[in-house]
């Protein structure tokens, strides 16, 4: 095969053209830009959720204290409200409970929702735990829950909409979201508030081994914190492209000051 059309080895490349200078330049720093802005973000995500964490553990671990009263429901939100630690009293109304699927380390089963009825005569939907699917055994009656004036404590928790994926069907008494909404108008509630009440777990008895359903201390607090690595990431692809408009300009400088030597 001949080499005539190939370029001899020892030819060197030419210096670029400014055409294509201007656009490495404007890609390198449209780069750089965009990945300390990306960097920036997650030092503040970071911050926002080192005091999430700290916000929310404070109120799971404070002293339990009333939860919104019914004036105050409209101006109930996640970020200011969601897990405190609170305590009502109230009787249950057993009969409009609705079973959530869910699962737990103990397989699948379902949380009890059972709404709660205040003095004041309005709702609380409170969350008594988690029980096994064979817990209201093969002919569908639940062991008997409560009754009379019961104070409960537990977490604060927010309705949870119907998801995508498992959407909750009313019709078929099919839930798989805690949504309070939807539950309180399929069981005919009225004055009920915008949130449920995740029930604390039951000290255990004297000499007792088994579970007693449904089981409480169910909410799993878990915020995943990984800013940092995202924001190291950022600003180290920040760094490389800064480091390879350098080594770029510089191979320039050398070529256009050989060119000018020849």
């Amino acid at each position: 095969m001949s080499s005539a059309n190939f370029p001899p080895p020892d030819v060197a490349r030419g210096p670029r053209g400014p055409v294509a200078l201007i656009l490495f330049a404007l890609l390198g720093l449209c780069l750089f830009v965009g990945f300390i802005e990306l960097g920036n973000w997650q030092v503040r995500r970071l911050a926002w959720k080192r005091d999430l964490i700290t916000r929310v553990d404070q109120r799971v671990h404070a002293p339990p204290v009333a939860p919104p009263a019914p004036d105050q429901w409209a101006k109930v939100n996640a970020q200011d409200d969601e897990y405190r630690h609170v305590r009502v009293t109230g009787e249950f109304l057993h009969d409009r409970q609705t079973l959530i699927w869910a699962a737990s380390d103990e397989g699948s089963g379902y949380f009890v929702m059972t709404p709660l009825r205040m003095a004041d005569g309005s709702i609380v939907l409170i969350n008594r735990g988690f029980a096994p699917e064979d817990w209201c055994g093969r002919d569908g009656h639940c062991t008997p829950g409560p009754s009379g004036q019961t104070t409960i404590t537990g977490l604060l928790r927010m309705s949870e909409p119907s998801s995508f994926l498992r959407r909750n069907d009313p019709a078929r008494n099919s839930w798989y979201t805690r949504d309070v909404p939807a539950i309180a108008a399929a069981r005919g509630l009225t004055r009920v508030a915008p949130y449920f009440i995740d029930v604390d777990a039951a000290p255990a008895a004297a000499g007792s081994t088994g579970h007693t359903w449904p089981e409480g201390g169910t909410t799993v607090i878990n915020f995943p914190n990984n800013h940092l690595s995202y924001l190291i990431t950022w600003y180290l692809l920040a760094l490389m492209t800064l480091g390879g408009g350098i080594y770029v300009g510089y191979d320039e400088y050398k070529l256009r000051r050989s060119s000018k030597q020849v």
